[in-house]
């Protein structure tokens, strides 16, 4: 009797405390929340309707929908999302008064790393130790490890390809899954270039690689499945705020999809923790490498930064997976667009051709990272397609503050999505129209304030220089070296968006340029 009324009490409780309390607080409306429209009709009392969106895979799509009509969104009892540029400035601009939200706390592991870290003096502190390891400089100086994954990746094209007296593009043989390779691409660069690690996944042309538990044991398992699991089951469940925790214990518990999810993304953690034991293993043994690991471990003038092991991890677990993921995406969503514009494509060849050697295979970074088109080619695309499109949260300060001339309450979620920002046709005309010409001359740098693919002020992305490295270098390459075409350009490529966007295959028919069948004999 008595477990039965303990029972019903805990059901009550349950129900007051799910149901019953937001709508009271949602009526009351202590911050003046209802004064904007609401995403759905239950986004004002829970953040259940913008969960469901976001498992739906395609949230950025459906916010710029409805920020066509409304300049700022409630999509969450507590949550702004903002569709107007002029918001940029307020919301992430050097003089903002906001702070990263309390998602970036509920997704960090034992120690924060320099993207999800929310103190601002633990970030500049941060972002001063790993300044000297992003800078540009130091970069160009690790442009080689870039130029020798670009050059395996055209060692494998150059297998695919018919030879001159063979079938054409028609041919199926020369069929390459672009999105695969380039993200094969980006694994072994970031690999390299943080932690001269050399992962081989252009060589054994799939991603399997080692994954360590705390205690030693090792397994082998797909980099790509374990980050993408991981980022899709945390996209779904985190913007649970308050009951995040809670639904990651009980989804591990369950037989739901998530089990499987956290559980194959567990293994990326694995990945890092093998990567970095090694590589410190390195270290202690005195061996000085020229990557981004030693720059991390010590200053410039050789001084210790004194790290400790789980925030070591967790800077390398960024890099790892930004450093991977976001430009793969950058990179296959550029050559995409251009294929879909063979007229934009034939443009850019001849700027890029202008200046790399007939027989050259992996063009010099110096050589095309000033050639105007093709950076407008590329920001053209990360301004259509961002692959970091969703709303990167931000909270106001206690006290609030003033976002697009209107007063926000403290310690409210504000945020504004690249994908929706880059579609406002005040600033972008014709925003769905791939138009690289848009980002020449005066008129390209007056849209810079506007283009937020990085993020934007202080907490802007530190890496955006090495993704320009990687983009430039093997699309400059590419291009100049082969003919492509969609294998069927009447399809779309498939994408899903969990925190970033998740293209799907990208079958691309590949084969070496007519004029430069003397470079090589692809089937030697």
């Amino acid at each position: 009797m008595y477990g039965t009324l303990a029972l019903g009490l805990t059901a009550s409780l349950l129900f007051i405390r799910l149901a019953v309390y937001p709508i009271i607080i949602y009526f009351l409306d202590p911050k003046g929340l209802r004064r904007f429209p609401a995403m759905s009709l239950l986004a004002g009392v829970t953040n259940i309707p913008y969960m469901i969106e976001s498992a739906r895979g395609a949230r950025s799509k459906r916010l710029a929908e409805l920020h066509k009509k409304h300049p700022v969104l409630r999509v969450g009892p507590n949550s702004l999302s903002y569709g107007d540029v002029r918001a940029i400035k307020d919301i992430y601009g050097h003089s903002t008064k906001c702070i990263k939200d309390d998602m970036y706390q509920l997704l960090s592991g034992s120690h924060f790393n320099l993207a999800d870290v929310i103190d601002k003096k633990e970030h500049q502190r941060k972002r001063k130790v790993l300044s000297s390891a992003y800078a540009l400089k130091n970069l160009e100086d690790w442009e080689f490890k870039v130029i020798d994954k670009v050059t395996k990746l055209c060692g494998q094209f150059d297998r695919r390809c018919p030879t001159s007296n063979e079938s054409s593009l028609q041919a199926d043989v020369n069929i390459i899954d672009w999105r695969a390779w380039s993200n094969f691409f980006t694994m072994d660069a970031i690999a390299d270039i943080g932690l001269n690690s050399s992962l081989g996944f252009l060589d054994q042309e799939d991603d399997m690689t080692v994954s360590e538990s705390l205690d030693g044991t090792t397994r082998l398992v797909s980099y790509r499945d374990c980050l993408h699991s991981q980022i899709t089951a945390q996209s779904h469940l985190v913007w649970s705020y308050g009951w995040y925790n809670s639904l990651v214990k009980w989804s591990r518990r369950l037989p739901t999809r998530y089990r499987k999810l956290f559980s194959i993304g567990d293994g990326f953690d694995g990945i890092v923790i093998h990567q970095v034991r090694k590589r410190i293993q390195q270290y202690q043994d005195g061996k000085k490498l020229d990557d981004f690991f030693q720059a991390l471990m010590e200053t410039k003038t050789g001084s210790p930064n004194y790290l400790p092991f789980g925030e070591i991890v967790a800077e390398i677990s960024i890099m790892l997976n930004a450093g991977s993921l976001s430009t793969a995406v950058a990179i296959n969503n550029a050559l995409y667009m251009l294929l879909k514009h063979p007229e934009v494509l034939a443009k850019l060849r001849e700027e890029v051709d202008a200046v790399a050697d007939e027989d050259e295979v992996s063009i010099a970074y110096d050589k095309v990272k000033d050639l105007p088109y093709l950076r407008a080619c590329l920001d053209e695309s990360l301004r259509i397609l961002p692959p970091t499109p969703f709303n990167l949260p931000r909270k106001t300060p206690p006290e609030g503050c003033e976002i697009l001339g209107q007063w926000v309450p403290g310690n409210t979620t504000v945020s504004m999505s690249s994908y929706v920002a880059h579609r406002d046709a005040k600033v972008f005309p014709e925003p769905e129209v791939f138009r690289p010409e848009r980002w020449l001359g005066d008129a390209g740098k007056q849209l810079q304030p506007y283009f937020i693919t990085f993020s934007a002020g202080a907490r802007g992305c530190i890496g955006r220089n090495i993704s320009y490295l990687e983009q430039t270098t093997i699309i400059a390459s590419i291009i100049h070296r082969y003919d492509l075409e969609l294998a069927d350009p009447s399809v779309p490529q498939p994408s899903y968006e969990h925190l970033n966007m998740n293209p799907g295959p990208l079958p691309v028919r590949v084969r070496l340029r007519e004029e430069n069948y003397g470079w090589a004999n692809p089937k030697s």
